[in-house]
């Protein structure tokens, strides 16, 4: 069986009930989530041994987060203990015209403070075959920027196959940052993950014709973007995420994947959203556990995006679907009639 580390945070999720908005709300619900643990439990439904790693405090609050993994057959036995802080992002759900909206209380968690020296990578890596972290987890600090860029070195060295989604958070640091380190780590990717605004924001590469606030893409423009990633780091493949935002509730899903100079794209999902947090990650957990299992790239992109698709109905971070389950849609049975 394969087996998949992923590297980054876990925060606590607070959010109003259903659409409330935070000035309207008197409770919050709380859950965990965070993009490399969200992958990770999504890897472990479909069945793989799949491992996250991150530091999290020794207190209560440290030991729910990780109880929130392990319920769903997650590895946790990686996470180092210490630090004070659990992240905190509060997750406001938007509606028709009104965006959803999301505030960090991140600063000073455990894991933005952690040193290179927390992380053993040769006993992480014992038995691995895949390496997945996003550019979220490098923003966090310049010291977990180091641990990214030495567990890449430490998995290239291994022969692991490394993913990398761009994720691009503006709220965490500059562009010009990011480009400063994600231009280092790329170059140990073997597979990047992107969507529609990441590759302008992080290496000013740009899909010609697209307007995604209008919800227009073209897809001669993202082979052209996949081509200029490909070309600049030598990656095996690039996968971009196509969302057409008509609202905040109703949106246009499909997606492209470009290997050996050739492109494909999935079908399109008209999805009406229950939640949206998490899209990006189901896709990237998807696209891994197809390429793991030797899926030729059109059933690959296709088994990526109707995870992706399911995950939208789903309440919180995680993805609770099981592989039948995206089978099934990914085949073309998209009616929702109810199963008996």
């Amino acid at each position: 069986m394969a087996k998949v580390i992923t590297f980054g945070e876990l925060m606590l999720r607070l959010a109003p009930e259903n659409y409330l908005r935070f000035v309207q709300s008197e409770k919050y619900e709380a859950t965990f989530g965070g993009a490399e643990a969200n992958v990770a439990v999504s890897l472990a439904n479909y069945g793989l041994d799949a491992a996250f790693v991150t530091k999290l405090p020794e207190h209560e609050i440290g030991q729910a987060a990780v109880n929130s993994l392990r319920k769903f057959g997650v590895d946790t036995s990686l996470i180092v203990r210490g630090g004070e802080r659990v992240g905190i992002y509060y997750c406001e759900k938007g509606a028709s015209q009104r965006p959803s909206k999301v505030i960090y209380d991140r600063a000073y968690s455990a894991i933005s403070k952690a040193k290179v020296s927390d992380f053993a990578w040769g006993k992480i890596f014992k038995g691995a075959t895949w390496f997945h972290f996003t550019g979220i987890t490098p923003a966090l600090s310049d010291d977990v920027a180091k641990i990214c860029l030495k567990a890449c070195e430490e998995a290239k060295k291994r022969g692991i196959t490394i993913s990398c989604d761009l994720n691009f958070r503006k709220k965490l640091w500059s562009k010009e940052k990011a480009n400063e380190v994600m231009t280092k780590l790329c170059g140990y990717v073997d597979y990047c993950i992107a969507n529609e605004e990441d590759a302008k924001d992080v290496f000013d590469i740009e899909a010609d014709n697209t307007d995604i606030n209008s919800g227009k893409l073209d897809r001669n423009g993202y082979i052209s973007v996949a081509k200029k990633l490909t070309d600049k780091f030598g990656f095996k493949g690039v996968a971009i995420t196509l969302r057409e935002s008509l609202s905040a509730s109703d949106n246009n899903w499909s997606a492209m994947l470009y290997t050996g100079g050739e492109a494909v794209f999935s079908k399109k999902y008209a999805m009406h959203i229950v939640d949206r947090v998490g899209g990006g990650d189901s896709f990237g957990a998807g696209l891994i556990y197809s390429l793991v299992n030797g899926y030729e790239p059109q059933k690959a992109i296709e088994f990526a995006v109707a995870a992706s698709c399911l995950k939208h109905s789903i309440e919180g971070d995680y993805n609770m679907v099981s592989v039948k389950e995206v089978e099934a849609l990914a085949g073309g049975n998209a009616s929702g009639r109810v199963q008996r």
